[in-house]
């Protein structure tokens, strides 16, 4: 059979809130890897796959060598397998590219499958407000204060950053007006000028399929603390669903 499909999930959280909880999920993920692996050509993962990511020269967070298995296995087994970095794991460098293959991505990129365009990104600092964060990120992304940080001893740095990444709780969101959505808003004004038929992103937390234009939909994978939701592209549709 002819793998054919593209898959897109996001927002795994692995690390977080404790080890407990990070391995019954990432066991639901690598069933769900298992499972999709028979028809999938490729695979986009939107960013925040971990809680907290840092690669010092010689050391990476320890942990999750299921997943990180499995990547390696689907690798080989000829599927792409794609990772865009979002706001939990904006410090990955180059690790996971010459360990396990994967192509890693640090900007939104646009991809074309059978003369369909899909905007893929994490989505985090994308359109307008949300002004303290980009200045938090512009600071934390700059090459003076991953060097700083990676003068801290891993002991203390990665618990650090673990702390910070678990300072943002995981409620469940639920959407409650799409048109003050800032990912909506950046999708109509992006659509303007350089229109494509999909926009896919991570980092709300909420699954959501928006209709921008008569063209174009938005998609929001969602997550898998709460949703275990994703999306499916074949056949020239992009569809969102779940595990579950």
């Amino acid at each position: 059979m002819e793998k054919e499909k593209i898959y897109f999930a996001s927002d795994f959280h692995l690390g977080s809130p404790n080890l407990k909880e990070s391995l019954e999920r990432e066991k639901k993920i690598i069933s769900w890897l298992n499972e999709i692996e028979k028809d999938a050509k490729s695979i986009y993962l939107l960013g925040d796959i971990f809680d907290f990511w840092f690669e010092y020269k010689k050391v990476v967070p320890k942990g999750f060598v299921r997943f990180l298995a499995k990547l390696v296995d689907l690798i080989e087994k000829g599927i792409d397998i794609h990772y865009v970095v979002g706001n939990h794991d904006m410090w990955m460098r180059d690790y996971l590219e010459q360990e396990i293959g994967l192509k890693v991505h640090f900007q939104e990129f646009i991809i074309e499958q059978n003369h369909k365009l899909i905007f893929i990104g994490h989505g985090d600092g994308l359109g307008k407000g949300d002004y303290k964060y980009k200045v938090l990120k512009l600071i934390f992304s700059s090459k003076i204060c991953k060097w700083l940080f990676s003068r801290l001893h891993p002991n203390f740095g990665i618990s650090l950053g673990q702390a910070w990444s678990n300072k943002s709780k995981r409620k469940k969101e639920t959407l409650v007006n799409e048109d003050k959505e800032i990912l909506v808003e950046y999708c109509k004004e992006q659509q303007k000028n350089n229109p494509v038929d999909y926009y896919v992103f991570g980092h709300r937390h909420i699954p959501m399929n928006i209709r921008i234009d008569e063209r174009c939909n938005y998609i929001n994978l969602g997550d898998w603390v709460h949703h275990y939701s994703y999306a499916v592209y074949s056949d020239q549709k992009l569809e969102l669903r779940s595990s579950k």
